[in-house]
């Protein structure tokens, strides 16, 4: 499985304007969320004029819908009909299902299920914790990889080089403990690979700790599991618990696909 550009439209060769605008327009709406024409023109750098049409084209055919003034343009109904055929579709979900199943029995807390995409992971599935307070991370969310748990070891399986090109020279914050230093994250991501799993708190998550390994799935990984837990029921025992259970699960699956290296 190849990695994807971060988003289309990041070479104009071959593209079709109106279309790459179009899923432009969706890309902006799911990571930045409900916008007015001119708001998302603004977002954007589209003319008004050119966005009339194609927001009216959208809504015509549910990919976009309106709030009730309609004046604000959010996703339609559409866009979950095609996300929801994905999922069903996608074959490291139906078997990361049981794993996340038995890590979820085992800890007790939140398991997420993550794809690299670019320089961000995109969470493609969730098993939530039986505790009330737990981490928000919904299905689809985006998040840097290089600043999750999950993503760092994933970018952790995959050779210096790939490191060095999709860790930014500038990191934004997520939260104001995230870890903006470049040389302080490849760093970070260096043990994750000499360890074999990864970890972050307090940095895409306030309050929440967050433990992830990549899935031998593919060479070099693309997709990673991680176990979020709330800082204030994390002990040393639980700590070394869960970061036991990622690993007897990662090792397990690295002997079914016959890969002579586990860690």
């Amino acid at each position: 499985m190849a990695l994807e550009a971060t988003r289309p439209g990041n070479s104009s060769a071959g593209l079709v304007k109106s279309a790459a605008r179009a899923l432009d327009l969706l890309d902006e709406i799911a990571a930045n969320g409900p916008g007015t024409q001119l708001q998302l023109s603004n977002r954007l750098g589209i003319p008004k004029s050119s966005l009339h049409a194609l927001l009216r084209t959208m809504t015509a055919r549910g990919w976009l819908q309106t709030d009730p003034t309609g004046s604000v343009y959010q996703l339609g109904i559409h866009s979950l009909v095609v996300s929801s055929a994905y999922l069903a579709g996608d074959p490291v979900l139906a078997r990361a299902a049981a794993m996340m199943d038995e890590i979820g029995a085992a800890t007790e807390e939140t398991v997420n299920l993550g794809r690299l995409t670019g320089a961000h992971v995109i969470y493609t599935a969730k098993h939530e914790s039986v505790h009330p307070l737990r981490m928000y991370s919904p299905v689809g969310r985006r998040l840097p990889a290089y600043s999750t748990a999950l993503g760092r070891a994933i970018l952790a399986e995959h050779p210096g080089a790939v490191r060095n090109a999709l860790v930014p020279d500038s990191i934004d914050a997520i939260t104001p403990h995230t870890v903006t230093d470049r040389d302080a994250v490849l760093s970070i991501i260096d043990e994750a690979s000499r360890l074999g799993y990864a970890t972050e708190s307090d940095e895409s998550c306030v309050g929440v700790r967050c433990f992830g390994v990549a899935l031998p799935f593919t060479r070099p990984a693309v997709d990673g599991l991680s176990v979020a837990v709330p800082i204030s029921r994390l002990t040393a025992g639980r700590q070394d618990m869960i970061i036991e259970t990622l690993l007897s699960v990662k090792a397990r699956l690295a002997l079914e696909q016959g890969n002579s290296i586990v860690r």
